[in-house]
């Protein structure tokens, strides 16, 4: 459900021409990255990335939805953008995360999404370094790929209404 998820964000920022960059989380979770330019203020971004979220729950009904509250995501995958915010943090790429087994929040590749064996969990303090050796670091040039969402902004809104 979660690599699914990520594919479907992944095709939106597609249609939007953002570039993304996909991190597990060393938990549960992925994390979907978008460079940004910097001229966006938070809110601006975190209406833009509530904006998304409505779009993939509205596009995949039975699949994804924004209910914050359990009881009402019926077996449905929450689309998290709370980490938009103001004083929000994130898992920073390649922490330890404190679970058993030490865990690491790995960047992927797109590719790897596909991967049926992929977990958020699966790179650990054991393996980290020789996955690093072995593919690189997938965010290496994340900084060429930013971008403004204001020319983006008529899109996602045409979107948001149907268009």
């Amino acid at each position: 459900e979660v690599r699914s998820a990520g594919r479907r964000t992944l095709e939106l920022l597609d249609e939007l021409d953002l570039a993304a960059f996909l991190q597990v989380t060393g938990s549960r979770g992925l994390h979907v990255v978008v460079p940004l330019d910097r001229s966006a203020t938070t809110e601006a971004v975190g209406a833009f990335a509530q904006g998304i979220a409505a779009v993939l729950a509205t596009r995949h009904p039975d699949e994804l939805t924004v209910e914050g509250r359990k009881r009402d995501r019926r077996g449905r995958l929450y689309v998290d953008v709370a980490r938009n915010g103001w004083a929000q943090t994130v898992i920073a790429p390649y922490s330890v995360r404190p679970r058993a087994g030490a865990p690491v929040a790995m960047p992927i590749t797109r590719d790897e999404l596909d991967d049926p064996g992929l977990r958020p969990d699966g790179w650990t303090i054991a393996n980290a370094a020789a996955r690093l050796e072995e593919v690189g670091d997938p965010w290496e040039h994340m900084a060429r790929h930013g971008r403004s969402l204001s020319s983006r902004a008529p899109k996602l809104k045409a979107l948001l209404s149907g268009g």
